[in-house]
């Protein structure tokens, strides 16, 4: 008996491979989202502030001059403004950074002027000072249980008091605070260009990736967010807030000894007409490229926005009271504009669904 040879199993032939398909006009609606006013509204204000104080002063304000002074002015108020940043994103308030900087300058210049120390001693002493009031702002608020609000003002109120006891509200001047080292803190330059804007990009850039890149920061605005349900999946959120103050005090006292380097006294206050700016333009940054969330980088798009306005207001006009008007009026539109992208909607959305339906209405 002879067998018949099996023939071997015909394996179909695989279907050609296909070239991914390309939605047409994904890249052109990502595009149109990231330039979108809802991102980057503050962008387009500044643009309409530069055109604004261009045609308004055009013999001074549109020069490389007035780029450079807004960079070098408001360096130091975008360190204050990016120490509100992390315990914003927490839900946390600190409103003693302005006394924490005005003591951190007044430290810095009585060891280097009275004391007799040296640079980095006593920067180092003076940013041992902030870290305690750190540590003092996140025992009371987050051992003792007191409103961040009301608790900082407070811990503020007894800072002012330790400047007014070692200044008797005088400005601390020397010839120390003028030489280098010290000086070359804050006055040395690349291209007209200061380092304190160094400091600030370095400062921004660390709190963007902790924010967006690491656990912790994902922890952070879960805190902020909901801090019952963040701690129901086990976030440390106590832990959290009292880094968050500690951190803002050290950047904030950091800032005091950049603007003791820069004008080469030590002022009693000196953090005083940051703390206004610092919340602008946390808040204002909340807006944009991160919508509803504290960020740095929108942080300090902020800063150079009200920088430039302020800038401009005092190249076209010697009015005071300006530069105050300005940033409170910026502070506002931001909240209005915050609080409506999550409120209105809802609403519209409420009166939708309880609108009664014409056609029922009329059979009926």
């Amino acid at each position: 008996m002879t067998s018949t040879p099996t023939r071997a199993a015909e394996v179909p032939p695989s279907a050609p491979e296909r070239p991914a398909v390309r939605v047409p006009g994904t890249w052109a609606r990502r595009a149109a989202a990231a330039l979108s006013f809802r991102t980057i509204g503050a962008v387009y204000v500044w643009l309409v502030i530069v055109v604004l104080f261009t045609v308004w002063a055009p013999d001074t304000f549109p020069t490389m001059i007035t780029v450079k002074q807004v960079l070098n002015g408001n360096a130091v108020a975008g360190l204050v403004a990016l120490s509100v940043v992390p315990p914003l994103a927490a839900r946390v308030f600190d409103l003693s950074i302005a006394f924490t900087m005005s003591l951190t300058s007044v430290l810095t210049a009585h060891f280097m002027v009275s004391a007799g120390l040296g640079p980095g001693t006593a920067i180092a002493l003076a940013m041992t000072a902030a870290l305690l009031v750190g540590v003092v702002n996140g025992i009371v608020v987050v051992v003792l249980r007191v409103d961040s609000f009301i608790a900082t003002l407070a811990t503020g109120a007894l800072i002012q008091s330790l400047i007014t006891m070692v200044t008797n509200d005088s400005s601390i001047t020397g010839v120390r605070l003028l030489a280098e080292p010290f000086a070359s803190i804050a006055q040395l330059d690349a291209g007209g260009v200061t380092l304190p804007v160094l400091y600030l990009l370095l400062a921004a850039l660390a709190i963007w990736f902790l924010l967006e890149h690491t656990a912790t920061g994902r922890r952070l605005y879960a805190t902020g967010f909901n801090a019952d349900a963040a701690r129901l999946q086990g976030v440390r959120t106590d832990r959290l807030r009292f880094l968050t103050l500690v951190a803002s005090a050290l950047l904030s006292g950091f800032a005091g000894v950049v603007f003791t380097a820069s004008v080469g006294s030590g002022s009693p206050t000196a953090g005083t007409p940051y703390l206004l700016s610092a919340y602008a333009a946390a808040f204002v940054g909340a807006t944009q490229l991160r919508a509803g969330r504290f960020n740095a980088w929108g942080t300090v798009l902020a800063v150079l926005l009200l920088g430039t306005g302020i800038t401009g207001l005092g190249l076209a006009t010697s009015a005071q009271w300006a530069a105050s008007l300005f940033t409170g009026s910026v502070l506002i539109v931001a909240l209005v504009l915050t609080g409506g992208r999550i409120a209105l909607p809802t609403v519209l959305r409420r009166r939708a669904k309880t609108r009664p339906d014409p056609i029922t209405s009329k059979e009926t």
